[in-house]
């Protein structure tokens, strides 16, 4: 059996740039822009499905792509808890509305400070229109962050 390959999370052209400080990186060069988002009368099931397909929150978007809302774990572990079904419900019954969002200008050492204050595993991003163009996630700073200090740890040696 033939297994098919996962093709890589599109990334900002700036992402890999190197000799760039962590400190200098944006939300924008580590922003993940091939991410689901789900419109507002999605039944609650098929965004549950989404959600176990890419990660720990949904975004839900309007008709010209604006964030109005995203659906985590735990709004739909609440929905569970009330005794709802979720395919009777759609996701603006359960999501949370008015979403913590970050624009791609937002410099990391900012968003930094917003993870480690909340209990966001990750950021839906939006334009100057606050229309959703993709997340980012703990992860995704992680992963900046070590590529920064290994960028850095090689032109030390060089």
């Amino acid at each position: 059996m033939v297994k098919k390959r996962k093709t890589p999370a599109v990334r900002s052209a700036r992402a890999g740039r190197t000799g760039v400080a962590f400190e200098d990186l944006t939300v924008g060069d580590i922003l993940n822009k091939r991410v689901q988002s789900a419109p507002l009368d999605m039944k609650a099931d098929k965004v549950a499905a989404l959600l176990l397909k890419g990660g720990g929150a949904v975004p839900i978007v309007g008709k010209a792509k604006q964030l109005l809302g995203v659906v985590s774990e735990h709004d739909l572990l609440v929905a569970l808890d009330e005794g709802q079904v979720w395919s009777a419900q759609t996701a603006k019954d359960i999501m949370s509305g008015n979403p913590y969002s970050a624009r791609t200008e937002t410099n990391l050492a900012t968003l930094v400070h917003v993870l480690t204050e909340s209990d966001l595993m990750s950021v839906p991003v939006v334009n100057a229109q606050n229309r959703f163009v993709g997340v980012v996630t703990r992860r995704d700073v992680v992963r900046a962050a070590l590529q920064r200090r290994a960028g850095q740890q090689a032109r030390g040696r060089a």
